[in-house]
């Protein structure tokens, strides 16, 4: 307990999965969260419970392709908790079945907005309170699709450009001490993954390209998350950690 001890914390796409796994897991680390999402029911339910239970944790609902929305959710966590020490982009979208010649000009637009542009105004606008900070972390979830092909051009696209963006911030931001990592899982048991293990062969072919022969939990990202956040990162910048059970080793 305590390695986020007097950090406050957003964290998006917190609705479930591996998101309100993190912003739980902050918390109960000694972190202030404010945990956003667009689906605000569902996040309104657990923070109030979270809440109850002693864990400082506040929530708002958040477009994450929105400047506007973006600026809000920073004036009301800064308004409640005074500073911004760590930014989780968690929040993003994942268009099943995506091929290059059936991929829509409106499909793409809309995933690289969510999985890339929302972690590029949100970053670009946490940064002020994360140079004041002086031990800021940002904490970009990818995806293996960040390093291999074959998720479709749209998804792997906004992936491959997440990494990226990870690295180019990670070397402007180093002169203020502020901390920029990916996290690149595999296959993972959440909402948006349920929706493609609808049979059994389906899971099961997820469950075997992985050579450790299963699916991977949202805690075990979240635990890389913690780490990264944490101070005991203070020397890992632009850093890369794959949690994928080996899928990408092969």
């Amino acid at each position: 307990m305590g390695r986020l001890d007097n950090k406050v914390a957003i964290i998006t796409g917190a609705a479930g999965g591996m998101g309100a796994t993190e912003a739980k897991l902050f918390a109960q680390e000694g972190a202030r969260v404010m945990a956003t999402d667009m689906q605000e029911h569902k996040l309104k339910e657990w923070v109030e419970i979270a809440a109850k239970e002693g864990l400082q944790i506040i929530y708002a609902l958040h477009n994450v392709a929105s400047r506007d929305d973006w600026q809000r959710v920073i004036d009301e966590t800064v308004k409640h908790y005074g500073g911004i020490d760590i930014l989780v982009n968690n929040a993003g979208i994942y268009p099943a079945g995506g091929t290059m010649e059936n991929t829509s000009q409106e499909t793409w637009d809309k995933v690289l907005a969510v999985n890339l542009t929302g972690p590029f105004i949100g970053t670009q606008l946490c940064l002020h309170y994360l140079k004041r900070s002086g031990k800021g972390s940002v904490v970009n979830i990818d995806s293996i699709a960040g390093n291999v092909g074959g998720n479709g051009p749209a998804y792997t696209a906004s992936k491959g450009g997440l990494r990226m963006l990870t690295k180019d911030n990670a070397v402007e931001f180093a002169k203020y001490n502020v901390r920029v990592n990916s996290i690149h899982p595999g296959g993972v048991l959440t909402p948006m993954t349920e929706a493609m293990m609808e049979t059994e062969e389906a899971k099961k072919t997820m469950e075997t390209m992985c050579p450790m022969g299963r699916i991977g939990q949202p805690m075990e990202i979240a635990y890389g998350a913690l780490y990264l956040a944490s101070d005991e990162a203070s020397y890992v910048t632009g850093a890369e950690l794959v949690i994928d059970g080996g899928l990408i080793a092969r």
